[in-house]
């Protein structure tokens, strides 16, 4: 999924071992993957942190609802860089400093995703042209051009967000979209072949349940309720409006529209908590912290 560190073609994650040729293993040899193991092969799937030796591959796929965990992480990391250059009274390098941590500890797999997600939305004529753009190596106008709205437009919403919510608000962004990935590769239909057919083949419905669990904890984060209520709309909305285009356009779901569902709804979590935050002092301060 190459929206996910892998490329369609069933290529390997960023740091985990590649699957052996076969999609599933005998109930005995998946009995043996230990719940710690999927947790540590779900951040090898999903970022670059040295973590030791390569998991098995299906570690992650047979627990993908574990997903959400690389988001309160990978939030928690970006919260820190920017509080770290707050200090140091860089307000605009620190949104763009936790910005890019986010990005380089996804190892960019999911931006990826944006740049050929933007070249198959700009590509006309025929289904077939717009997946050639979709999945082509090269990346078009149409590609750099979303990628670069992508960050100007996080970046703007980091700022604009009061300075004592963002590393909230960014670990609620960041667990959000792992969760709307999540749903995609639980609900979406793959377009073809790959590895998003791959892990969404072990994808089972109540695996949307049991990674909404692990989200359930953000609600104990020092954030107004709208904004959770703004965040979760916007999750969806994502999940909703991208699944509906992917299928009218392309005809299905592939591991660049997943991964580039992680950015959209990081983006548009982080912009409604900014929007809340920017309502008139006497409703804004009712709202949010």
């Amino acid at each position: 999924m190459s929206g996910n560190g892998v490329p369609e073609d069933g290529g390997t994650g960023n740091n985990i071992k590649d699957a052996t040729g076969d999609t599933g293993t005998s109930a005995e040899n998946t009995s043996k993957i230990s719940f710690f193991t999927s947790i540590i092969a779900v951040f090898q799937f999903f970022t670059i942190l040295p973590l030791g030796s390569c998991r098995d591959y299906e570690a992650f796929p047979r627990r993908l609802y574990l997903s959400p965990l690389a988001g309160w992480l990978v939030g928690a990391a970006g919260g820190a860089v920017f509080l770290l250059f707050m200090h140091l009274n860089m307000r605009i390098f620190a949104a763009a400093a936790a910005a890019a941590t986010i990005m380089v500890l996804y190892g960019f797999n999911h931006f990826d995703g944006v740049l050929d997600l933007g070249d198959g939305l700009m590509a006309h004529t025929s289904r077939e042209k717009r997946i050639k753009a979709l999945t082509d190596q090269n990346i078009g106008a149409g590609g750099t051009a979303c990628g670069m709205f992508l960050i100007l437009l996080t970046v703007a919403a980091v700022i604009s967000i009061p300075a004592e919510s963002v590393f909230f608000a960014l670990i609620i962004a960041e667990v959000a979209a792992k969760y709307v990935q999540v749903l995609f590769l639980v609900f979406g239909r793959p377009l073809r072949e790959g590895m998003f057919s791959y892990l969404h083949s072990f994808a089972k419905r109540r695996f949307a349940v049991y990674a909404l669990i692990i989200c359930l904890p953000l609600l104990l984060l020092p954030i107004a309720p709208s904004a959770y209520l703004g965040a979760a709309i916007g999750a969806l909305a994502v999940f909703f409006v991208l699944k509906g285009l992917s299928y009218r356009l392309f005809g299905g779901v592939n591991g660049d529209i997943t991964g580039a569902a992680n950015e959209l709804t990081r983006l548009v979590v982080l912009t409604i908590i900014a929007a809340i935050a920017g309502l008139p002092a006497d409703i804004g301060a009712a709202l949010i912290i």
